[in-house]
């Protein structure tokens, strides 16, 4: 597989440094280099772009801005990996979706590694042919989904999954044999609407359970392992459908 990149910084020695990283990279296809986050724009609307290697500090338009403009264009977008001197930018990175966010100065190394990152995301995608954060195809089918965990894709089995917890911008999938839950930059709403509901319920705004991992239930709340999830008020209703087919 081959990847088409370009490449964006204002400084002429970094961005030598990035392109020729590039080139020296098997499944990577240097399409463009520019000084500008202006001028990047500009190119983006004539040539088919799968990858940016995108500085942050620029004039003008700087590469998180750009990153936020690009994302307006949904599943057509790019997708960025962040070459940057400042770490204090990886959370809002992590925000607009990038694959990989390389702290200067960095080396071939670090960035064959990121690029690998990449390489995964792009197979991933052409295999199940669903370019988005959550990656799942037909999960009814499927016994696994892919959740962006950190920077990369993340396979996790269904079967794994005991439950999940939503937080304001993230969700926690808490896992059997797993001490500490994973974390994805998305939302309980598109888990929801990803995991098949004959295995899966929303049973509180902030809760989705495996139903066959569930030990012990009353009419208001529920037990996986040591843990109690009450039932929310608008979920009540279907819960207690459940509820008289569980007997």
């Amino acid at each position: 597989m081959i990847i088409n990149c370009i490449a964006i910084d204002d400084e002429p020695l970094a961005l030598g440094l990035v392109c020729a990283f590039i080139e020296q990279t098997p499944f990577l296809k240097l399409i463009g280099r520019y000084s500008s986050a202006v001028e990047a724009l500009v190119g983006l609307q004539d040539q088919k772009v799968d990858l940016i290697f995108l500085d942050i500090q620029m004039p003008n338009l700087n590469g998180m801005e750009l990153a936020r403009v690009l994302d307006s264009r949904g599943a057509a977008k790019p997708r960025i990996i962040f070459t940057t001197a400042y770490n204090q930018f990886a959370i809002e990175g992590y925000r607009v979706d990038a694959l990989d966010y390389l702290l200067k100065p960095f080396n071939y190394e670090e960035f064959l590694h990121a690029s690998n990152k990449a390489l995964t995301y792009f197979e991933l995608v052409n295999r199940s042919n669903i370019p988005a954060t959550v990656v799942a195809a037909k999960p009814e089918e499927e016994e696994y989904l892919f959740l962006k965990i950190e920077y990369q894709l993340v396979r996790i089995a269904l079967n794994e999954i005991l439950y999940i917890e939503g937080l304001k911008d993230y969700v926690k999938i808490y896992l059997q044999d797993k001490e500490k839950p994973l974390l994805s930059l998305t939302s309980l709403k598109v888990l929801e609407e990803k995991l098949p509901s004959k295995r899966f319920m929303r049973v509180h705004r902030s809760f989705i359970v495996s139903l066959n991992k569930i030990n012990s239930i009353t009419r208001n709340a529920l037990q996986i392992g040591k843990v109690n999830i009450t039932v929310g008020d608008q979920y009540k209703e279907a819960f207690g459908v459940f509820l008289s087919k569980w007997n």
